[in-house]
């Protein structure tokens, strides 16, 4: 079964307002942001990956959620499978406290299981976040928006590549691929303002596509105005080809966020330092997505980012995905 015929069905149970119709990452309840967010030995993390990196992750891959609402971490609830291994155990929790410590995150419970020796490590977190007074949704898109990404992309494929090469690399890509940063402080002040915003966990494209449905619009993404780091391209150049694997590779934990077409974030107080970049818009049209390099048109690729279809990693050719897309 791929994950959108399961979300599909379960439409059918979560009738409740405050799920959104499970048409975003995250629901809304009486003035407070949830989110939960599982990650899977094989496909969210490498076994080779440290620990303490994997609690990490686990923290600020839901952390990206509620900063792509304005939300301010509230608590959160922990599914913690024990594999047996106790070293490896405390320092998966080490992980943990050092993300809560320093996102402000309050543990407050959860649950814990053993797994059988051998089985893949699955882990799963329940972050709760205080709404601001507005709370963007990947549904609020306007004809005409603009379409701005906060943070860098392809790094953090960039990362996993050079892991998959070899277990022992080591630098920046990898450093942000094991230990993505929630951008809440960018997430609150560009919440006011947004139309639309969500994080890009799955591929710049394919979470485009997703907020333009949502949004009943279409979306035109300019592959030139894609930030990329240093890093990325002292790794990849900023070639035609590059840029498309950073635009679907995911595990980015950007903000996709569409304004208004005058709009203009950078008058907004966000944090200095902040990488933001306009990458294209919103528009009314039949096609969900289209791509322009240089003026022209550019082909779709085959995969536009990441989507669970039975056994598979996030670095194979397949297609991880978002939370509740």
């Amino acid at each position: 079964m791929r994950e959108s015929q399961a979300i599909q069905r379960l439409r059918r149970i979560a009738t409740s307002p405050a799920a959104l119709g499970l048409a975003d990452d995250t629901a809304l309840l009486d003035g407070l942001v949830l989110t939960h967010d599982s990650i899977a030995e094989g496909i969210h993390f490498l076994p080779s990956d440290p620990a303490a990196s994997v609690g990490w992750k686990l923290v600020a891959v839901n952390l990206s959620d509620l900063a792509a609402k304005g939300a301010t971490p509230a608590a959160a609830l922990l599914s913690l499978a024990l594999s047996g291994d106790e070293a490896w155990d405390m320092s998966f929790l080490d992980g943990i406290e050092a993300s809560c410590e320093s996102y402000g995150l309050a543990l407050v419970g959860g649950d814990t299981i053993s797994l059988p020796p051998g089985a893949p490590r699955v882990f799963g977190m329940t972050a709760i976040g205080r709404a601001g007074e507005r709370v963007p949704l990947r549904s609020g898109g306007k004809d005409g928006d603009a379409l701005w990404v906060v943070g860098t992309l392809g790094d953090a494929a960039s990362g996993l590549k050079q892991l998959l090469a070899d277990e022992a690399a080591s630098g920046p890509l990898v450093d942000i691929y094991r230990r993505p940063v929630p951008l809440l402080a960018p997430g609150q002040a560009l919440a006011p303002v947004a139309h639309a915003m969500m994080d890009v966990s799955d591929g710049l494209l394919l979470d485009a596509m997703r907020m333009a449905e949502a949004s009943g619009l279409s979306a035109k993404i300019d592959l030139d105005a894609l930030p990329l780091s240093r890093a990325f391209i002292a790794e990849h150049s900023a070639d035609e080809d590059a840029r498309l694997f950073a635009a679907t590779g995911g595990d980015d934990y950007a903000l996709l966020v569409a304004l208004d077409a005058d709009a203009d974030p950078l008058r907004l107080s966000l944090p200095h330092g902040t990488t933001i970049a306009r990458i294209g818009s919103l528009a009314a049209g039949r096609s969900l997505l289209s791509l322009v390099s240089g003026g022209r048109p550019v082909p779709l690729p085959e995969r536009l980012g990441f989507e669970h279809q039975g056994h598979q990693h996030r670095g194979d050719s397949s297609s991880p995905m978002a939370d509740r897309s």
